[in-house]
């Protein structure tokens, strides 16, 4: 048996592996029940940095109030954010209301079935662009998100350290399932997933690998409690939001001018809003 045999060999014996975890012990979300490019949209989004069981509680809840790219792209911002408190990171929940917009001003309110164009929307990478396909169209397209990065690196990068996902992708390109993209990607998550729980994370050895900072009294949490008493609020004063959060004022302030250049919320002398 030549080496290309042995390799084929390996990659078969890999696939199957992973297609028997899937038969066996293959998770279920709502979003994993629809075809509408539109939902898919709107769980790959949410599940940027959030895990999977936050997700799940607030995904049916948001897809009810905002079923489509047109309610939601008609929605104001504040709404938008409303619903999407808790799920952290909400300027994503800001790019999913412009990309609605996007799709409904320039592609007629259907999602166009391309990662090159969906790489062109408001916070959405390459990766996002060809999950999204993956997804929503079952185009056998290749990218790498925690899971899969786990997956192949235990499988095909046993004892070596510093591994980039390039070295990844061939193999990723290589196992695809042409005709069933979707499920497979599913079945590489679910076993990645897996992998996690039982095991240190081979994460750990990817040149990619970063620790994420502490959530607990940092910008971000503090973010997140001007972005809730905005939705609560129709508007506040400097000095309420100051009264209201229990944080240092220059910090606060400095968060301010963040939200502000990013667009999320809007200023008018001395009182804030969602912009």
């Amino acid at each position: 048996m030549n080496k290309q045999q042995i390799h084929d060999a390996t990659l078969t014996s890999f696939i199957k592996t992973i297609w028997d975890f899937y038969q066996q012990h293959g998770r279920s979300f709502a979003w994993r029940h629809v075809a509408d490019p539109y939902k898919i949209v709107v769980s790959e989004i949410m599940l940027q940095q959030t895990q999977t069981h936050r997700v799940a509680q607030k995904y049916l809840s948001f897809v009810t109030h905002f079923p489509s790219f047109e309610s939601l792209a008609q929605a104001p911002l504040r709404d938008v954010l409303l619903h999407w408190q808790g799920l952290g990171y909400n300027r994503r929940g800001k790019f999913l209301h412009e990309i609605a917009q996007k799709v409904v001003n320039e592609h007629k309110g259907s999602l166009p079935p391309s990662p090159e164009v969906l790489e062109t929307f408001p916070g959405i990478g390459s990766a996002t662009a060809s999950s999204i396909c993956a997804f929503a169209f079952n185009m056998p397209t290749v990218f790498i998100e925690t899971n899969i990065r786990t997956v192949f690196i235990h499988h095909f990068f046993k004892g070596k350290i510093n591994i980039k996902d390039i070295e990844l992708i061939p193999l990723i390109q290589a196992t695809v399932d042409k005709t069933k993209a979707r499920d497979w990607y599913y079945a590489l998550m679910d076993y990645g997933v897996m992998l996690k729980k039982s095991m240190p994370n081979p994460n750990r050895r990817s040149a990619h690998h970063t620790k994420q900072s502490k959530f607990e009294g940092s910008d971000r949490q503090i973010r997140g409690i001007v972005l809730r008493l905005l939705t609560e609020f129709p508007s506040l004063y400097l000095s309420e939001l100051l009264s209201l959060i229990d944080r240092d004022a220059q910090r606060i302030e400095k968060v301010l001018f963040d939200l502000c250049s990013e667009k999320l919320i809007l200023r008018t002398e001395d009182h804030f809003s969602i912009q």
